[in-house]
């Protein structure tokens, strides 16, 4: 913890770096992906401050929208659109993802019931030809399509879809290799950027 709180402390000594953030913000993407601490949006992208909304949940699940049950995650999307006005959302996996994998392989997750009762109403299981691969790499490029596709029926991005004013984009993340994967729908792989 002590790296962390040293960081901490020098980064609040340069203050002339984050003043026009007072101002407010205006990234041009959501960035979409899971809470795994080996994923750093920012380091991924090089994003400075500002310049990504970011949205981090177990497996970078996007839950069904429901109006009548509103979630966090419905929230932070809605507003990244219809407040921010972001241009483009990524929903990115990672390799060796522990949410995934564990739906895949069908773990019993009863020790921890909240990520459990998470994954069952969030998530089906994407389909995978080797649950036992410990990359889980097909079965997490399928369910970041599957979130991607479900993000489609969200009203606000629908309405922005059909207006030609956001893009939606697949990728995945190898924590082994630093490359990072985008999907191409014109041949339905995913191809490193």
């Amino acid at each position: 913890m002590q790296p962390l709180i040293d960081n901490a402390r020098m980064f609040g000594q340069r203050p002339e770096e984050f003043a026009r953030l007072a101002e407010g913000q205006s990234p041009d993407v959501l960035f979409i992906t899971c809470s795994d601490s080996r994923v750093v949006p920012a380091l991924i992208t090089g994003a400075r401050p500002g310049e990504l909304f970011e949205l981090r949940t177990a497996g970078n699940i996007v839950p069904p929208y429901a109006l009548e049950h509103p979630t966090s995650e419905a929230a932070t999307i809605e507003y990244a659109v219809d407040v921010l006005g972001v241009k483009d959302i990524v929903v990115c996996g990672h390799s060796h993802c522990g949410a995934v994998g564990a739906v895949v392989r069908g773990d019993d997750l009863a020790a921890v019931p909240a990520v459990r009762d998470w994954l069952a109403h969030a998530a089906e299981a994407p389909k995978c030809e080797d649950p036992a691969d410990p990359t889980v790499a097909e079965a997490v490029q399928n369910h970041v399509l599957a979130q991607v596709l479900r993000l489609r029926s969200y009203p606000c991005i629908e309405r922005r879809l059909a207006e030609g004013r956001i893009g939606l984009h697949a990728w995945f993340y190898e924590v082994h290799t630093g490359s990072v994967w985008q999907h191409h729908a014109e041949t339905d792989t995913f191809e490193t950027l």
